[in-house]
């Protein structure tokens, strides 16, 4: 954290243990170590207190602000692009359920589904006769797929076992588990129904695992173009999934579409803003790598202080500096944030690829910028550690992380073992236990207190022994973690706030880097900062006496140079 909140001058009544200790350990003369404690403290000042203490601008600050808005601008703009993409394929895969499936009824899609051999035969040939007449009844632009000169075939294809012979009757089958795909194709516009192409075609029912009819249409959607966006065209593969369970073959329609470029286009009035939309994007990309560097330096010159203290501890005082201090020196804001900077600059590029159709990464580049700009929003928590109030709030979410890890890894032993056991034992009895994902989501529900009756309710009285145990199962399950492990987890932050309060309150300092910085008195607007004032004996000290050992002193230089 970048608040001196954390570091502030803590007013005893008693010399500081640090000082004491170091009259008997240490043997540097006190102006030695004055530069290092010094930029140590103004290392951890915030924005404010460094414009005090040295004149130099909030840079850093004032380039965060600006990128959250204009992330969160180019977020929005990508957002709504986005969305109409998403409705246009939505829309597209409604319109073919109308067109291809017989007797579609909106919503029926979970009981549609055919139980004779007739009328198996009667929906591939509706599906192939509105494929022939696709030009004549669909109030689309779609159109067939080219290869060249020549139209794409539809494909019908059949699974089945390769032999096998079937009697229910006497309770005897004979199975080769080998499966056989037969496909034959079928061009448009040249054949009304299914009887006038393939005279002889005959489905294995007994056999028959699945037939798939499977075609290529495009579309271009055009309704980007209001937005001063380049059209987009489209491959739609539909597949007709006909699954044989129990004499019932249900029908689906899946879509899966390919966005390409259009490979000759022309649109006069509206896209000439197109390139203004990719400049906007170079100008995040640009001030992203600027934010980038500045982090990057941050965390590198945290990186050579913490060495250099460590160093000083080592060999002047024979101390060995806690990792808990050598981490108050790694900045996990300016880590959040270069991270956050790195997926905006390949998001933006993808973006820009997009926007000149280039690319259609549509879903890479959703989780790049939404991944970067949330984690953009998460740094404005750390401007408002600035403030007293909100920092005790971070101190505690910082203090309590590690045994939050914890006791989730403790909790989340327990929460599988009920996740496998309710979809194993449960899962053939409720619909909610059918698969591990769909147990997970339950209970994780459960644990809100969300959905629980119909949980209870749902549960099938086939098996009354599997019924007794699904009572048992939710009930302890319910137990369990409501009135116990939620409330240990409440428990684990409410501590946490607790220690920290009380070591605000009692202003003493709790850690050797604390106590080695209180013993500096020097306010920000004292002047003893500038770097022209700050002494940089001590560097020279140690600089000469790890020469002599041997010891690697990059870090001491380079400290020892900006104190000059």
């Amino acid at each position: 954290m970048e608040s001196s909140d954390l570091y502030d001058v803590y007013e005893t009544d008693t010399p500081p243990s640090w000082a004491d200790h170091h009259q008997h350990q240490c043997a540097e003369e006190p102006d030695n170590v004055e530069c290092l404690r010094r930029k140590i403290k103004y290392f951890f000042m915030n924005p404010c207190e460094k414009y005090h203490a040295r004149g130099r601008k909030p840079w850093k600050l004032i380039l965060q602000i600006i990128k959250i808005a204009i992330i969160t601008i180019q977020l929005v703009s990508f957002g709504l692009s986005n969305q109409m993409v998403v409705t246009f394929k939505e829309e597209n895969l409604m319109t073919f359920k109308h067109l291809f499936l017989k007797d579609y009824v909106d919503g029926g899609m979970d009981t549609y589904a055919v139980y004779r051999q007739q009328d198996v035969y009667g929906h591939i040939d509706y599906i192939i006769e509105q494929y022939g007449h696709l030009h004549n009844i669909t109030v689309g632009n779609h159109e067939y797929e080219k290869n060249g000169a020549v139209y794409t075939p539809l494909s019908l294809c059949q699974e089945y076992y390769r032999n096998g012979t079937i009697f229910p009757g006497n309770e005897t089958f004979e199975i080769d588990a080998q499966v056989q795909t037969d496909c034959l194709k079928v061009y448009p516009m040249y054949h009304q129904s299914l009887r006038e192409v393939l005279p002889h075609f005959e489905l294995y029912f007994k056999r028959m695992l699945s037939v798939t009819v499977t075609f290529v249409l495009k579309a271009i959607n055009l309704q980007t173009v209001r937005h001063r966006e380049l059209p987009d065209c489209y491959d739609f593969t539909i597949t007709f999934n006909n699954q044989a369970h129990s004499g019932r073959i249900k029908v689906d329609l899946e879509n899966d579409v390919d966005i390409n470029e259009c490979r000759d286009w022309k649109v006069t009035g509206a896209c000439e803003s197109i390139y203004l939309t990719v400049l906007f994007d170079c100008l995040i990309i640009i001030t992203c790598v600027t934010s980038f560097t500045l982090c990057t330096r941050s965390v590198i010159n945290g990186i050579q202080l913490q060495l250099a203290y460590t160093l000083y501890c080592r060999n002047l005082c024979n101390k060995k500096v806690p990792m808990s201090d050598k981490l108050e020196f790694v900045n996990g804001w300016y880590i959040l944030i270069i991270v956050s900077d790195t997926l905006t600059i390949i998001g933006s590029v993808l973006k820009i690829e997009i926007q000149t159709k280039v690319l259609t990464s549509y879903d890479i580049c959703s989780i790049l910028l939404g991944t970067g700009t949330m984690f953009v929003w998460i740094g404005v928590i750390r401007y408002m550690g600035y403030f007293r109030k909100y920092n005790i709030l971070i101190l505690t979410l910082r203090a309590a992380f590690p045994n939050v890890i914890r006791f989730i890894c403790c909790a989340g032993i327990i929460y599988l073992s009920y996740c496998f056991c309710g979809w194993i034992v449960l899962g053939p009895y409720h619909e909610k236990f059918r698969t591990l994902n769909t147990v997970s989501e339950c209970l994780f529900s459960l644990i809100n207190g969300d959905d629980m009756f119909p949980t209870f309710k749902n549960m099938r009285h086939k098996s009354s022994l599997v019924w007794t145990f699904s009572r048992v199962y939710l009930y302890t399950f319910v137990s369990l973690f409501i009135y116990m492990i939620l409330s240990l987890f409440i428990t684990i932050i409410t501590d946490t706030y607790d220690t920290i309060k009380q070591q605000q309150q009692s202003g003493a300092p709790t850690s050797e880097l604390q106590k080695f910085l209180s013993v500096c008195k020097d306010l920000p607007n004292s002047g003893v900062y500038r770097l022209n004032t700050t002494n940089s004996c001590f560097f020279n000290c140690c600089i000469n006496r790890y020469e002599q050992t041997s010891t690697p002193v990059f870090v001491l230089r380079t400290l020892r140079d900006q104190c000059h």
